[in-house]
């Protein structure tokens, strides 16, 4: 097994050397990552049971960046942080709740992500969702921020801030709404009874309209989500339904290898 390496894990993003406290660093860590591990909720492996606050990062380097396995943001963006805090820059772990995982666990400590201060302003940093989301960092601001042909905000919704986004002809829609409040990695331990309930509970095969899984391309993502297959393209979005069981599980081996077409 493979020990947490920074060198190795910047030359397996194509960063090889990239080592800079910069913001111009920070956005090219931030591309590469998502580009070169995809979002990989498909083949998780739960036979030694869920470990989201216990996690070996040693066993979760190799598989996830090494092998190039992938993971969620369980996996990436803790390992990611570990990553940037080595480098040098100053990391705070939050916690966001997506609509569809509110609905599910009833928790707000659901989704892990990452701020990042760096030269006096705060950036949001996330290589664990699958998307679609930002693909380089966001500045914490007022501001409308653009995004290889896509649009983001973050409004403020009682005591959490909404981040929003919306593509060339597409209305704004909630990616997940969160806290400023630094988390620990015990915050998640209602997170890991959940699944080792909901994992418990479903012991029947494997169902495709459980799949997740994505990948960020160099102007956009492709998202595999059960059957419904997003590609956003320049902002440009297209959905389609997968309906072959051969097409769909090529497509999931696409996704998590990288040889999309």
């Amino acid at each position: 097994m493979t020990v947490f390496d920074v060198d190795r894990y910047l030359e397996r993003i194509g960063c090889a050397g990239e080592t800079g406290v910069d913001i111009a660093t920070l956005r090219k860590l931030h591309k590469k990552h998502l580009m070169a591990i995809p979002y990989n909720g498909a083949t998780q492996d739960f036979r030694d049971g869920v470990h989201l606050v216990d996690l070996d990062e040693d066993a979760t380097f190799d598989t996830s960046i090494v092998q190039g396995r992938g993971g969620t943001c369980f996996q990436l963006n803790r390992l990611f942080a570990r990553l940037l805090r080595e480098l040098g820059y100053d990391v705070t772990v939050l916690a966001a709740s997506t609509a569809e995982g509110r609905e599910a666990s009833g928790l707000d400590v659901e989704h892990m992500f990452i701020r990042v201060a760096l030269d006096g302003e705060d950036w949001l940093v996330d290589v664990g969702y699958p998307g679609p989301s930002y693909i380089e960092p966001l500045q914490v601001s007022d501001a409308v921020q653009r995004q290889y042909g896509c649009q983001y905000r973050l409004v403020e919704r009682g005591s959490r801030i909404a981040l929003q986004r919306r593509g060339r002809i597409t209305r704004w829609s909630v990616v997940y709404t969160f806290t400023t409040q630094p988390r620990q990695w015990s915050d998640w331990q209602d997170m890991e009874d959940f699944l080792v309930r909901e994992i418990t509970a479903d012991a029947g095969p494997p169902d495709s309209q459980k799949i997740l899984c994505g990948r960020t391309l160099e102007d956009g993502q492709v998202v595999l989500k059960g059957r419904r297959h997003l590609t956003v393209r320049d902002g440009r979005e297209e959905i389609r339904t997968i309906t072959g069981d051969d097409e769909h599980d090529q497509l999931v081996s696409q996704l998590l290898s990288g040889e999309l077409r």
